[in-house]
């Protein structure tokens, strides 16, 4: 299946479309984490984490916060994430970052693993703000790399750890779940599901901004010896009587083309001489 007749999105707003985004076409991959697993019960986004590709490109351009949630981590989420109610009270509040996500994001389209779950985050987060939007998808087109999965590998685990493996992508750091980790490993994930190359580094610089790179496969032929193997002269008269018996139906276009050849060729020489 070619990946563009599963390509799958969430409902965005009428105005907004793929063709929006070309012929620069940027694409923001993003994952969040989350005190817990239910929006309507009260559980907040403590972690976003956002990977920037532009025309399939990953880019140096990041956006990754830690969020106050403003209440404490269910158990069960922080043993899949580790981030701790202490760090966390000590970080800035929604709020105090939506405006510069919402910067980020603005016209892209967003790449999610299971993008309902981010997306129903992200919008009660937004909705208990005044003055902005209300609904990430009036300001984004949105791709749900999950549903794309199942459609490209059907009843097989399609999780971000199986695609991983399954595309040869590393996520050997992944022992906690991490927004912007995540958000990397599926930008790699995403561009070899849908038949990209770009790879994307996982590590730092010294200043603590984490750089990307686009990388090239090429096959070291170092020490291969390559052997053209001719025909044997039995092969030899064999085509030849072939092409003799071939010939009684009319001359061969290919011995017309070997003719006309050898008359350049024979037509050259002089000119060459001179």
């Amino acid at each position: 299946m070619n990946f563009l007749d599963a390509y799958v999105k969430i409902p965005v707003a009428q105005n907004h479309t793929r063709a929006d985004l070309s012929p620069l076409m940027r694409q923001v991959v993003l994952d969040t984490e989350t005190t817990g697993l239910e929006p309507a019960a009260g559980h907040r986004v403590i972690e976003l984490g956002c990977v920037e590709l532009v025309n399939r490109r990953p880019t140096a351009n990041r956006f990754h916060r830690y969020i106050n949630p403003e209440r404490e981590v269910d158990r069960g989420a922080l043993e899949v994430h580790g981030i701790e109610n202490e760090f966390l009270a000590t970080q800035p509040k929604f709020a105090e970052v939506a405006q510069e996500f919402l910067e980020f994001v603005k016209g892209a389209e967003l790449v999610i693993h299971n993008a309902e779950f981010d997306v129903q985050f992200l919008n009660h987060e937004l909705r208990r703000l005044p003055g902005v939007t209300q609904d990430v998808r009036e300001c984004c087109g949105v791709l749900d790399t999950l549903i794309l999965a199942r459609r490209l590998h059907p009843g097989q685990r399609n999780s971000l750890d199986a695609l991983a493996k399954r595309y040869s992508v590393d996520n050997s750091k992944r022992e906690l779940h991490g927004a912007l980790l995540d958000a990397q490993i599926l930008a790699e994930i995403y561009l070899a599901m849908t038949g990209g190359q770009a790879s994307l580094s996982l590590e730092s610089d010294e200043s603590g901004t984490v750089v990307t790179a686009t990388t090239e496969q090429r096959l070291d032929r170092g020490g291969i010896d390559l052997v053209v193997q001719g025909a044997t002269a039995e092969e030899q008269r064999a085509h030849e009587v072939l092409l003799a018996a071939m010939a009684k139906r009319g001359k061969p276009i290919w011995r017309e083309l070997d003719q006309q050849a050898a008359d350049a060729a024979r037509a050259a020489e002089p000119a060459a001489a001179a």
